[in-house]
């Protein structure tokens, strides 16, 4: 097997990750109980901590999915203990991505695994591998989204509500930008081993700005309004309605004084 050459220490868990796990649980109690004297501080970190969880589930799947596929060297690499530190740059993998939900309530589709590609054969499992990480966020997206389709909000307290209908926002915008087939991003990624040698060779050079030119598209109101109207098009097939996600939002961004239209629980 494949995962033989893998060391016990390569797949446990970073205590890093275990540590922002906890900070998930605990803010998410606190939010689910009031217990915060500022509800908005624990939405904020309630959100992020979980933001964070699902960028590290998604780079695993994608390691993970290598790993079976034929890729030994993800396990040295530290992919596979679920560190977000291990998921390239610090600032790019992780900051960048809580900075963008804190400016638009977009989930970026932040970090990311290098994949030692000529190990793996078969245009499937490279499809695969890439594949895997979206649909990580598709996973949390029906997780979040559960209690609401679900039919299932008796006695489950406002603000608890809108931030867990806040973050179903950011995993299904996340899922949608990354199945997007723009070098880059992962959807780009499912379809490249499918082109010609000669389109792989002439697309290879825009790879490293594919995501900037889509987030540049997105602060272009026409284009941003496009792209929320899908996003809260399938939230509301879900059962979460837009004023679930904004009030999640204004929660969330706790610094600013909101309108009252949301109703905070004491």
């Amino acid at each position: 097997m494949t995962t033989a050459a893998i060391r016990p220490g390569d797949r446990r868990i970073s205590p890093v990750f275990l540590g922002i796990l906890a900070v998930t649980a605990v803010t998410g109690w606190a939010t689910w109980t009031g217990f915060a004297a500022q509800p908005g501080v624990a939405v904020f970190l309630f959100v992020t901590a979980a933001w964070i969880v699902s960028l590290c589930l998604h780079e695993y799947a994608h390691a993970r999915t290598a790993l079976h596929s034929g890729d030994i060297s993800v396990g040295a690499k530290g992919y596979l203990t679920l560190n977000p530190m291990k998921y390239t740059h610090a600032l790019l993998s992780i900051v960048l991505p809580v900075l963008f939900v804190i400016m638009g309530g977009i989930g970026l589709p932040g970090g990311a695994v290098f994949i030692e590609r000529g190990r793996i054969r078969g245009r499937w499992r490279h499809s695969l591998i890439s594949a895997a990480g979206p649909l990580t966020n598709v996973l949390f997206a029906v997780v979040c989204t559960a209690p609401f389709w679900l039919d299932a909000l008796d006695g489950v307290p406002a603000d608890f509500r809108f931030a867990l209908a806040f973050l179903a926002l950011l995993q299904v915008t996340a899922a949608i930008l990354n199945f997007l087939p723009v070098p880059g991003l992962d959807g780009y990624g499912v379809i490249e081993p499918w082109l010609s040698h000669g389109v792989r060779r002439q697309v290879e050079p825009f790879a490293p700005f594919g995501l900037l030119f889509v987030f540049a598209l997105l602060w272009l109101p026409a284009v941003n309004g496009a792209f929320f109207g899908v996003v809260d098009s399938l939230l509301d097939t879900l059962g979460i309605h837009e004023f679930d996600t904004y009030c999640g939002y204004e929660l969330f961004r706790f610094w600013r004084d909101t309108n009252g239209i949301c109703s905070v629980s004491p």
